[in-house]
């Protein structure tokens, strides 16, 4: 016999079957906008310079202007969210991320280049701050660390296509490669587009969370340093990584350029495994146990490991690039259980605390190496460091807020 569904029951179909197409909508908007609009520029750089469109002082100011732009994206997020519907903001910016592809397969002048590098970075930036917030609200609240870890995927697949897919496409010469990225975000714009949610989501309710008065803010404080903090950490590998394995080693570029693939295949499948650990433990202990993990596996290169101890530190940092947004992000969930407008403004205060330190993290290890006659060992020793000090921050944290209550 058929059974007629209760309106309760249909109501949780109907969300969980929302809440995954917006995933995968989530999933193609950090895919676009970060993946592709970021990541795909580093194999692209030898490429411009070699064909004489820009000087290499002038392709790398190119590249800043990306950094620069997802700052003030991360910034103007929530500002521009007040003002339009999420839907159509997000669309818009995925749009405007695919239009800046094309334009750069036209290389008019290099003040033209440099607004589309701009514009790029501001639509990657304001993907980060609202995607994920406004598709989590529409997942069940078991399954959010592994929805998160769907939708922070898309980083990790650009990151992976910048040593694949860039590459094959060159062979089609330098604008067609622009033209090519720009048709592949085209179509994973058109997929995101009908799956964004509208609406507002029913509420969710976890018995184990509960608000209690100066806590949350303590420990979002905390929260943002630890997680700029780890902005830091990441960069020795970031952007040290190949030129540590090519003229550190001595191993020339083509090794160096092995291990960014292994970065990046760790990229692909770090925030689905984060994402999974959390809602198994819980994301603070699974916060805790991340930078546990980054402090020592950064350090691997330092310690004389040799190429095993290169390959798990590359699939273990690269895992992580990625990786650690959606503990982060979830980590301001269980803080603030009942409050989606406070977890978007608590989300971008964390992207944007991520994006100031690993800008000033770049400059400030680039100075350092400099400085240091090329020593890559004090680049891993510091980013160690970083990680420790995210650990210890969390850990005194806890232990005061806890004595607080005994008291």
């Amino acid at each position: 016999m058929w059974r007629v569904k209760s309106s309760d029951e249909a109501r949780l179909l109907m969300t969980h079957d929302n809440g995954w197409r917006a995933t995968m909508s989530g999933a193609c908007a950090t895919l676009v906008g970060i993946g592709l609009a970021r990541f795909a520029y580093t194999p692209l750089l030898p490429a411009i310079i070699g064909a004489h469109w820009f000087a290499p002082s002038a392709a790398a100011y190119l590249g800043a202007a990306n950094l620069a732009g997802y700052l003030a994206g991360a910034l103007l997020g929530r500002p521009m969210a007040a003002r339009l519907p999420l839907a159509m903001l997000l669309r818009g910016m995925m749009l405007v991320a695919t239009i800046a592809f094309f334009a750069c397969a036209v290389p008019l002048s290099l003040s033209w280049f440099f607004v589309w590098r701009l514009l790029s970075g501001i639509s990657g930036g304001a993907l980060m701050v609202l995607a994920a917030p406004t598709v989590l609200p529409h997942v069940p609240h078991r399954r959010r660390g592994i929805a998160s870890g769907v939708i922070f995927a898309g980083v990790g697949l650009g990151i992976a296509a910048s040593g694949t897919l860039v590459p094959l496409l060159l062979h089609q010469g330098l604008a067609k490669t622009w033209c090519g990225l720009g048709a592949l975000s085209l179509i994973l714009t058109i997929v995101a587009w009908g799956g964004w949610p509208s609406g507002h989501p029913a509420p969710v309710i976890d018995p184990g969370l509960h608000t209690r008065a100066r806590q949350p803010t303590v420990r979002l404080r905390a929260l943002y340093a630890e997680y700029g903090l780890n902005a830091v950490g990441l960069v020795p590998h970031m952007l040290f990584l190949v030129d540590y394995v090519a003229r550190g080693l001595g191993q020339g570029l083509d090794s160096g350029a092995q291990y960014w693939v292994l970065f990046g295949l760790g990229a692909v499948v770090g925030p689905v495994l984060s994402g999974h650990l959390a809602d198994r433990t819980g994301f603070g202990p699974a916060l805790r146990l991340a930078f546990c993990i980054q402090a020592v596996c950064v350090l691997l290169p330092s310690l004389g490991t040799g190429t095993p101890g290169l390959i798990v530190s590359s699939l273990v940092m690269g895992a992580f690039t990625p990786g650690i947004v959606p503990l982060v992000l979830g980590r301001v969930h269980e803080l603030l259980p009942h409050d989606i407008a406070e977890q978007k403004a608590a989300w971008s205060a964390a992207t944007t605390a991520f994006a100031l330190f690993q800008a000033a993290a770049a400059y400030g290890l680039t100075f350092a190496f400099t400085r240091s006659g090329g020593n890559y060992h004090l680049l891993f020793v510091i980013g160690a460091f970083a990680f420790a000090t995210s650990l210890g921050i969390d850990l005194v944290v806890g232990v005061s807020i806890s004595r607080r209550r005994m008291a």
